[in-house]
């Protein structure tokens, strides 16, 4: 199948989950469902883009089992946060901008679906590569170890801290949140050069570098960290502000300032 009209179907079953989404939150009035529905939708293009790719078998092989089980993690991650929880400061403020009507929120949700498709093109370049190297394909799964395994850790960590009552309104320094204000963010964006090493030797191996590329720039200066941020000064208020002056914001580094949790 040509890759092109593989990445359509990928657009179509990622507008038809989140048109689900958007019937979900209507009811629930809880937008979070989206990023639970744009991780799901990215583990779904890695395996159609896998299944339906020109390339050698391999490299499709480990793009269907990397990228879906990140996808996968990421999106069981997020609707255990979600499903019981209230809805994510970052979408109440927006719907205090929008209020509830149907409209916006129906464009808001599809246009989570095209950046599915965009966020998809990496997988694209990785299905479609015809090269078979060990080499590179074992630097993509020890790339991706790394960059989910930090993860999953940095958000086990976060959640054990949350969990105590006693931490309530204080800031996580415990384990990998010492080193970086946002931990999972970085290895979030670490993850995606797995797939520029899966990559190597196909025709559009480029598109294999929008994924590092654009993770970061979401993450840094659109829905990531400009969000998360103004989110937590709001509920922490001083601890945070501490918080920011003594620890690095993105990548991991030792901090300013000796500190501890709730300090």
């Amino acid at each position: 199948m040509s890759p092109w009209l593989a990445l359509l179907l990928a657009w179509l079953l990622a507008a038809t989950m989140m048109a689900a989404g958007w019937w979900w939150q209507q009811r629930r009035r809880n937008a979070g469902i989206v990023d639970v529905l744009w991780s799901a939708g990215l583990a779904c293009s890695a395996l159609l883009l896998a299944a339906l790719g020109r390339g050698a078998p391999v490299p499709r092989l480990c793009l269907a089992v990397l990228g879906g089980a990140w996808g996968a993690r990421l999106a069981w991650h997020l609707w255990r946060r979600v499903r019981g929880g209230d809805e994510d400061g970052r979408y109440r403020q927006l719907r205090a901008h929008w209020g509830d009507g149907a409209l916006r929120w129906w464009l808001f949700f599809q246009a989570q679906a095209a950046l599915v498709v965009l966020f998809a093109l990496p997988f694209l370049a990785v299905a479609g590569n015809p090269d078979t190297r060990p080499g590179w394909l074992l630097a993509g799964v020890l790339i991706w170890l790394l960059g989910v395994g930090g993860e999953a850790l940095a958000d086990a960590q976060l959640a054990l801290f949350r969990a105590d009552p006693a931490n309530l309104g204080r800031t996580c320094r415990d384990g990998l949140w010492r080193y970086s204000r946002h931990p999972n963010y970085f290895f979030e964006w670490l993850h995606w050069f797995a797939y520029v090493a899966l990559a190597r030797g196909a025709p559009h191996a480029w598109l294999a570098w929008l994924g590092p590329v654009l993770m970061f720039a979401f993450l840094r200066w659109l829905s990531g960290i400009p969000w998360t941020e103004a989110q937590a000064l709001r509920n922490r208020g001083e601890d945070y502000l501490a918080y920011q002056r003594s620890t690095p914001m993105f990548f991991p580094w030792f901090p300013r300032h000796p500190t501890r949790s709730g300090s």
